[in-house]
């Protein structure tokens, strides 16, 4: 054997360990994959109903089923052989903590531990994991099987509420989670919807429309229509919204259950985005006073509701201090 062979026998190899995304279609696999699957020595996976199996083999890759040892595994590689092992939905994390316990060891020739993601999660898939839990859910947990809509309403106003209070409190984290808890009202009320016997529709649906409805309100954007300025964009939006719903009024699709200071800064700004001068009517009572207060805050560009929170806030702490505790 002459000295290259013995290099060649002597070579701790490679093992490339392949992982996939559940959320991308079985198949879908990068370049790099696909060259490290054509140019292996041996394919490997532990489970025989992995997803990506019947793709490989109709791409002519032979995949042998089996969950090797650590050993079994360098003894694989043993002679520069490359193998690819397809990792399984966890990663395979028992196999490469034995390797590094084997390397550890420092009596084995390690061949070199390649991780290659073949594809990769596109932007707002796990999504698609919040879809397929709830579906779980709906179907087995013997709380949510028995919502209904009008069951539900009242937490998705309790979660809008503590969403608005960990904006304004600057809580990053509860931001993030209460945002969570605000997209499993919208999750939640489409999987009900779906088992409506007249009208269902799903999750795809609703974001399908709402796809629809931002393109269409944003000419500027997808379209030919110029907007400069923030003001340009509500005209643009205002005017689209009102060619849809077919409405006669400004004040029309303006919730009139909404909190008070809310409902009398939102109709003030139909008035003066729709270049309406409407005098305030004239009453007597803390009512008017507050509308008042409210028309003036919208046109300084403060939200009235979200200040009278604020202020209230520091009320709260004034009150706690005042009983000796601490804000």
């Amino acid at each position: 054997m002459n000295e290259t062979s013995r290099e060649t026998a002597a070579a701790p190899g490679r093992v490339v360990l392949l992982t996939t995304s559940h959320r991308v279609a079985p198949g879908l696999l990068s370049w790099p994959a696909w060259q490290a699957l054509r140019a292996a020595d041996a394919v490997l996976c532990a489970d025989g109903a992995h997803p990506q199996l019947p793709y490989l083999r109709e791409a002519g890759i032979a995949v042998a089923r089996t969950a090797p040892t650590e050993q079994e595994l360098v003894d694989a590689c043993a002679g520069g052989r490359t193998v690819v092992v397809v990792a399984t939905g966890e990663g395979e994390p028992a196999l490469t903590d034995g390797l590094a316990r084997l390397a550890g060891t420092g009596r084995t020739a390690m061949p070199d531990l390649e991780l290659l993601p073949a594809s990769y999660d596109l932007p707002g898939a796990r999504l698609l994991d919040l879809v397929q839990v709830m579906d779980r859910i709906r179907a087995e947990c013997p709380w949510s099987s028995r919502q209904t809509h009008e069951g539900l309403a009242k937490y998705g106003i309790e979660e809008a509420y503590e969403l608005v209070e960990a904006i304004e409190a600057g809580d990053r984290e509860e931001l993030r989670e209460e945002l969570g808890d605000v997209l499993l009202q919208v999750v939640f009320h489409s999987r009900i919807a779906e088992e409506h016997p007249d009208a269902p529709f799903s999750v795809d649906d609703v974001a399908g429309g709402i796809v629809a409805k931002l393109v269409h309100r944003h000419p500027h954007v997808f379209g030919d229509e110029t907007a400069e300025t923030p003001e340009d964009v509500k005209e643009h939006w205002l005017r689209t919204k009102a060619e849809e719903k077919r409405r006669t009024s400004v004040t029309d699709g303006v919730p009139l259950g909404q909190p008070g200071l809310a409902l009398a800064a939102k109709l003030a700004s139909r008035a003066r985005t729709a270049d309406l001068d409407v005098p305030l009517p004239r009453g007597e009572g803390i009512g008017y006073e507050l509308l008042a207060l409210a028309v003036r805050a919208e046109a300084a560009g403060v939200d009235p509701e979200a200040a009278l929170r604020a202020a209230a806030r520091v009320y709260r702490d004034a009150i706690r201090a005042a009983e000796g505790l601490s804000a």
